[in-house]
């Protein structure tokens, strides 16, 4: 019996150790068809002395035994050393595969600095050069040919253990960021994204699992083959009824094989993520970031930057660059914040607040042409046809500029010197990702104000000094909202993600912005907060669907205790 114990300690010895040296062998650059590493194993020099002489790796390594705080300064140093962002974004990706708690220690313990490079605006370029950076396979495809069989397939993601998968991210990659339809580049747009799921709530990374549905793409130069490392199908899109079933049955082979898995919709095109989401968000548990995530932070922000302006929610007019699911969603959850801030207001009466100008101008009922389902309630009917956004600011005279647009630059300074005419704090949020597709720079909007605008981005700007005060302007990062959100709904398996979740989750987040942080023109609490911040939401999630019959576990007696209890950490 004795000797049958140590050859079964040997044989998985042996495993363990061709395990490790297969990290090795895929960090020196060879593409690996597998699922990636587990977490266990991957501790590199920080194996201990009795590790090395079990696993056989006496000789393999460096002598010395190192703690995870000592690899990470290493990392950290020549993290520092790549010169440019996307050599950041590869050099952490391959920490990532090869080290995943190393990876993950270096994110949560350097938020501000790595956030912007394992997602927006980094992520952007990386999308858009996926098949130029691919090294492994990571996720899953899932394209046409393979209907009908879609449930089978999904047998083939062998992570997540006992449990397995938590949290999926979904992307068609029809609409990624403010770039277009990357097609299946756009996986790394649901590879970054569930980093953030893991580094800002404590989801378990070896239970995520991204996934794009390759149905196509519309991007002439893959269609043309003039991207030679173009990784998806150089064909056109799927007609609707198509795309529809195909969707159909792979979310309910999900739902049939990790049937206590939260999925999220990410970057779905306009015509086809408002219909998804209507279709699907009481029969999964699922919500749609771009929409309802996006709405959720930037009504947050919203809420700080009423009270600091002094403005109240029912003396707003606030003008929207941009018609789509981001815009949309955002007047959606401002107008139900508004609703529950305002006694006495209804919903029509909120959206009365809301001036909408797409790419044909202010969006109203009489302009002619059929208006897009999305739009139609917020279409004016007091106003005839205005193109310009110049003129409708001139016109409306708004209190708030929101642009969530992809137009780069289209907050003008003649636009942004009449919002400061108009307003003694006007609040401008320029929401548009990535960097280059921003509205308006925080720079441009505090010098045209002499300071005085309230401002918030989509993605990070730099303090600005004006007349010698540091102004911190606040990044509408949905961070600060989907890790939270998805950790409550999925720790109390509740049975959808409701809408008076998500408001609740903004109106939490809101609360959390500390008295110095809107002092020095922050909406937004520091990002190195994010755990606590994480946590905070997730109980108020998980008490909103206790109190609407949604959670289906039993009430733990400390909910914010349980939501602690549950979060991943990266240790070795």
């Amino acid at each position: 019996m004795h000797k049958s114990r140590k050859r079964h300690k040997r044989m998985v010895c042996y495993f363990l150790v061709s395990l490790f040296v297969l990290n090795y062998w895929i960090a020196g650059g060879t593409e690996c068809l597998i699922n990636p590493p587990t977490t266990t194993i991957d501790k590199g020099t920080a194996f201990t002395e009795e590790e090395r002489d079990a696993l056989g790796l006496r000789g393999l390594l460096p002598p010395i035994v190192e703690t995870l705080e000592d690899q990470a300064a290493r990392a950290l140093q020549q993290f520092r050393s790549q010169k440019t962002t996307i050599e950041k974004y590869n050099f952490l990706t391959v920490i990532r595969y090869t080290n995943e708690i190393l990876f993950y220690h270096l994110l949560t313990t350097n938020m501000v600095e790595m956030v912007p490079i394992v997602y927006t605006p980094t992520v952007g370029q990386a999308c858009v050069e996926f098949g130029q950076h691919y090294k492994w396979a990571e996720g899953m495809y899932i394209t046409p040919k393979d209907k009908g069989q879609i449930r089978s397939i999904l047998n083939n993601w062998k992570r997540g253990g006992e449990e397995g998968v938590s949290i999926i991210v979904v992307t068609d990659g029809s609409r990624i960021l403010g770039l277009g339809d990357l097609g299946a580049g756009g996986l790394g747009i649901s590879i970054g994204k569930l980093q953030l799921y893991v580094a800002g709530a404590g989801f378990n990374p070896e239970n995520t699992l991204p996934i794009i549905l390759d149905t196509g793409t519309k991007t002439e130069r893959y269609l043309k083959n003039e991207n030679e490392h173009y990784l998806g199908i150089p064909q056109k899109r799927l007609p609707d009824p198509e795309y529809y079933d195909f969707v159909e049955e792979f979310l309910m082979a999900v739902k049939d094989k990790w049937p206590r898995a939260l999925l999220q919709f990410e970057d779905f095109s306009n015509d086809h993520c408002f219909s998804l989401l209507e279709k699907y968000q009481d029969r999964l548990r699922c919500f749609n970031d771009d929409i309802q995530g996006t709405g959720a932070v930037i009504a947050a922000g919203f809420i700080n930057a009423v009270k600091t302006s002094g403005v109240s929610f029912k003396d707003q007019r606030i003008v929207f660059l941009g018609a789509g699911s981001a815009g949309i969603g955002v007047a959606d959850q401002i107008a139900d914040v508004m609703v529950t801030a305002e006694e006495g207001l209804t919903l029509e009466e909120a959206r009365k607040r809301f001036y909408f100008v797409d790419s044909q101008g202010l969006v109203t009922t009489n302009r002619g042409g059929k208006l897009q389902s999305h739009k139609v309630p917020y279409a004016r009917t007091d106003y005839e046809k205005v193109e310009s956004l110049l003129e409708i600011v001139k016109t409306v005279k708004p209190t708030s500029l929101i642009g969530l647009s992809g137009m780069g630059g289209s907050f003008t300074e003649e636009i942004l010197k009449e919002m400061a005419a108009i307003n003694d704090r006007p609040v401008i949020f320029a929401l548009s990702n990535p960097t280059a597709n921003s509205e308006c720079s925080a720079a441009e909007a505090y010098t045209a104000s002499a300071g005085r605008a309230i401002f918030a981005s989509g993605s990070p700007f730099q303090p600005v000094e004006i007349d010698g005060k540091k102004i911190v302007p606040g990044q509408g990062n949905n961070m600060y909202i989907f890790p939270g959100l998805g950790f409550g709904a999925w720790l109390c398996q509740s049975k959808k993600v409701s809408s008076s979740m998500i408001t609740v989750a903004a109106m939490t987040l809101a609360g959390l912005t500390a008295p110095e942080d809107l002092e020095e023109g922050n909406m937004y609490p520091k990002l190195t907060k994010i755990r606590e911040i994480s946590a905070a939401i997730a109980t108020a999630v998980i008490e909103q669907a206790y109190a609407e019959g949604l959670a289906t576990i039993e009430r733990p007696s400390d909910i914010l205790s349980f939501v602690k209890s549950k979060m991943w950490h990266p240790s070795y």
